[in-house]
């Protein structure tokens, strides 16, 4: 076997030994037995929420189970094709076998990705805010790329996208802008996302033509849904109404209905500027549980916790990634060191390798190489 496939059969194997370990194979078998002796049970469906939990689960399980399994398989059936290609001399069975294991890498190294997302709430859909920085014009100009980027991503995921409010900036772009973006596993996705993105670029806006470097702010918080109960005291919040305004556009309404809700002990301030005010103050109201049960959830995890309590200005101090156009094309991730010289790519939403780099540290600790090597 050359060189190259022997390479590709070992990152193969690679993946398979984390996708064991996240799915702890061992006990794997005895876990769907045990969910499938409490589907028999003839009272289950009295409570049908966890009846629901428990279908759901045993479901996530046989996948998981099947993908191993699936991936393990195809990976013999090759190594064996290709032995016996080689043993008769056979070049176009070899060739095929050795594109078959090409392709598999990518499957298992996307399927390994996949098992690091299952968080409490990975699963769930996801609010994502973008505000700009210091820096006037630039500032905003950076975020409404930054909306744009987002939206390419998360379109191409086959996720959708609302705009649930948006203020113009002065000039060009956006102070800021929230969206509520909807598919399986949202929320896992970008959760690594949050944090100080900086960019460096010539300034279309400078008649000199110098370069600027611009910080927007990013925050992820995932949609609370009705298996999780944040219960908000009345007395603890301000709602307030008032009038929305845009740059204009299909997505962007102007009403005097817009809502404000503001969160008295945590501070928090969150709004909704769709048509209807009670649509509005239902809009915010979940939005407000989404960001105190990620308060919560913050408080799980001493490192998250700790990032959010300095999340502090957008600014030098709190940078998670740096998008470098000018004098040379480069994002950075400051976490992870992942970087693509792909500047372009990346701005039209190409994200999946930034955010896989930062999922595998999560969860732990080390880069998905240094993950891979140990």
């Amino acid at each position: 076997m050359r060189a190259e496939i022997q390479n590709t059969v070992e990152a193969i194997r690679k993946s398979l030994e984390l996708l064991a370990q996240r799915l702890d194979y061992e006990t794997a078998p005895h876990r769907l037995e045990e969910f499938n002796a409490m589907i028999e049970d003839p009272d289950l469906w009295n409570d049908q929420a966890r009846a629901q939990k428990l279908m759901r689960d045993r479901q996530m399980l046989v996948d998981a189970i099947g993908t191993y399994e699936g991936i393990r398989q195809e990976l013999d059936d090759n190594i064996e094709l290709i032995e016996l290609g080689e043993m008769e001399d056979d070049a176009e069975v070899v060739a095929e076998a050795e594109e078959a294991l090409k392709a598999l890498t990518e499957t298992a190294a996307k399927k390994e990705i996949e098992a690091l997302l299952d968080g409490e709430a990975d699963s769930n859909d996801t609010f994502l805010e973008i505000n700009s920085g210091a820096g006037g014009t630039e500032s905003c100009d950076w975020a409404s790329m930054l909306a744009r980027m987002y939206v390419r991503w998360a379109e191409a995921k086959g996720y959708s996208v609302e705009l649930q409010s948006e203020s113009a900036g002065e000039e060009a772009g956006i102070k800021s802008a929230a969206y509520k973006i909807s598919g399986h596993n949202a929320y896992g996705w970008l959760k690594s996302e949050s944090g100080v993105h900086r960019l460096v670029r010539i300034s279309p806006y400078d008649s000199a033509a110098r370069r600027h470097t611009s910080f927007s702010s990013v925050w992820v918080y995932p949609v609370v849904d009705d298996n999780i109960e944040i219960e908000v005291n009345p007395a603890d919040i301000r709602i307030d109404t008032y009038r929305s305004s845009g740059a204009g556009g299909q997505h962007v309404n102007t009403t005097d209905s817009a809502v404000r809700i503001t969160h008295n002990p945590t501070g928090i301030v969150v709004t909704s500027s769709e048509k209807s005010q009670h649509q509005n103050r239902d809009i915010a109201m979940k939005a407000l549980k989404s960001r105190l049960y990620q308060l919560e959830l913050d408080r799980r995890n001493a490192a998250i916790n700790e990032a959010h309590e300095s999340k502090g200005d957008a600014g030098w101090g709190n940078q998670i990634r740096s998008y470098v156009l000018q004098p040379y094309q480069m994002v950075k991730d400051l976490r992870t060191g992942f970087e693509t010289s792909d500047t372009q790519g990346v701005l039209d939403g190409d994200l999946d390798g930034l955010m896989a780099a930062t999922l595998a540290l999560q969860v732990s600790g080390k880069s998905r190489a240094e993950a891979q090597e140990g």
